[in-house]
C-alpha cells in the first residue's frame, strides 16, 4: 500500500530540525527500499524548510502511522502536523527514476485538497501536461482507498503558477504549491 506523508514544520523549528538531521536521515535509510519519493519543502526564500514529503510503500495503515509518527523530527517537535493519506503511484516509478534527474529546473510539491462537489473523480494523469515534468503523481485517498480526497504531485516547472497548472483548478477547493527538492543523502 502506498502512502503520502507530509510533515509540516512548526514555526521556529529550524534549529531543532538541524540538530536532528542525522537521526532523520538514519531513520529514512531504514526505509530506503520502500520510499517512492522524499524531500523537504521550503518557504518563498528557497532556504527556510517548511516541511518534509515522504511517499512510501508499506504493508498497511498501521505501518504508515508508525512511519509518520515515529519519525525523529516528529518526535523532537519539529513538525506542527502530519498529512497522511493513502496514495496511488500513477507513474509507476520512484523519483530516482524521473528522467529529468535530481537537479536542473525548479521543483514543486502541488497539493489539491477537497474535490469541489460535482467535480468528479480524478484518478488519471492530468491531460495536456508534459508527463516528463511529473516526478511523482497520484490521488490522495481515504484510509480504505475508496474515496478520492485530492491529489499530490511533485513536478518540475518554470514557476509556481506553472506547477499549479498541473492540477485542474475547478476540481479542488484549495490548491497549495511549495518549493520542493529531492531529499536524502547525496
Amino acid at each position: 500500500m502506498e502512502f503520502f506523508c507530509y510533515h509540516r514544520d512548526r514555526a521556529g523549528s529550524v534549529a531543532l530540525r538541524a540538530e536532528s538531521v542525522e537521526e532523520h536521515w538514519s531513520y529514512m535509510d531504514r526505509y530506503a527500499d520502500e520510499l517512492i519519493a522524499r524531500g523537504p519543502t521550503f518557504a518563498a526564500d528557497g532556504e527556510t524548510p517548511t516541511g518534509s514529503v515522504h511517499v512510501v510503500d508499506l504493508p498497511d495503515p498501521f505501518a504508515a502511522r508508525a512511519f509518520a509518527f515515529d519519525e525523529p523530527n516528529h518526535q523532537a517537535g519539529v513538525y506542527r502536523d502530519v498529512l497522511l493519506r493513502r496514495w496511488r503511484n500513477m507513474l509507476g516509478r520512484t523519483m530516482w527514476e524521473f528522467p529529468g534527474g535530481r537537479v536542473g529546473g525548479d521543483r514543486y510539491l502541488v497539493l489539491g485538497h477537497g474535490p469541489v462537489r460535482g467535480a468528479g473523480v480524478e484518478l488519471g494523469l492530468p491531460p495536456g501536461t508534459g508527463h516528463d515534468e511529473l516526478i511523482a503523481f497520484g490521488p490522495l485517498l481515504s484510509d480504505d482507498a475508496t474515496v478520492w480526497l485530492g491529489t499530490a504531485a511533485l513536478v518540475r516547472a518554470a514557476d509556481p503558477e506553472a506547477a499549479r497548472a498541473v492540477l485542474a483548478p475547478v476540481r479542488y477547493a484549495e490548491t497549495e504549491v511549495h518549493d520542493w527538492e529531492f531529499g536524502g543523502r547525496r
